[in-house]
């Protein structure tokens, strides 16, 4: 599952003042690039949209931080996008205390942003020329969307049921490359070179070491505390 993140100042958060638990703004945005480098093209939601509205889809569900094991904080009100992009409306669910403590830092400005859990096969993005990130033309899953508080670490966290599950998908190189950058969190650099490296470990061709880029990065996913919840 990929987790793909805006600050709160870019989802112009807005509260509807009759009910200051309902809540609207951009999920995610076309045409921005992201710290991995990715970009998603316009219209990448309109295929997931079609299958919620026409019900053979489920509504993703709201959560903080991504914690897809604890009650849900609110529900999503209503989906839908324009030329900017994912447009959400949402609703925190009245005397949950979770959601409380998050309205309030919500409108305190206390909380980092917001963050799409996607999913993607592997016919949904390409290489974008002359970058190391992917351009995301089609999303096949909205599984979540969450209200996180620390979005650079959230986004690399990574939950042992969503690995096995994604890790049935998998069947080709393309499938592998694919996991480790959404399961993972690697760059599309990284993932490149851990795969070059495991087909001369397992190929019997001559070793090579990874890039200077490809170290940096595997040494500070290594030394993240919470890398696997």
């Amino acid at each position: 599952m990929l987790h793909k993140t805006l600050s709160l100042s870019e989802f112009d958060l807005k509260f509807k003042s009759d009910n200051d638990a309902v809540f609207e703004g951009y999920a995610s945005t076309y045409y921005g690039v992201d710290t991995y480098g990715d970009t998603i093209a316009p219209g990448a939601y309109d295929n997931v949209i079609r299958e919620i509205s026409e019900k053979r889809a489920r509504m993703p569900k709201m959560f903080e931080n991504h914690k897809k094991f604890d009650l849900p904080v609110g529900k999503w009100l209503s989906l839908g996008t324009d030329s900017k992009g994912l447009f959400v409306a949402g609703e925190l669910t009245p005397n949950h205390s979770r959601a409380d403590d998050l309205r309030s830092s919500m409108r305190h400005g206390t909380v980092d942003g917001i963050s799409v859990g996607i999913g993607l096969a592997k016919d949904d993005w390409e290489d974008k020329a002359g970058s190391t990130g992917i351009l995301i033309k089609n999303v096949s899953l909205l599984r979540e969307i969450s209200i996180v508080t620390f979005p650079a670490d959230d986004s690399a966290r990574v939950d042992l049921g969503t690995v096995k599950s994604e890790l049935e998908h998998v069947n080709d190189i393309k499938d592998l490359e694919a996991f480790l950058r959404d399961a993972g969190g690697f760059s599309k650099g990284l993932a490149v070179a851990v795969l070059a490296r495991a087909k001369q470990v397992f190929g019997g061709e001559p070793q090579t070491g990874l890039d200077e880029a490809a170290t940096a990065e595997l040494k500070r996913l290594i030394n993240l505390p919470s890398l696997i919840e």
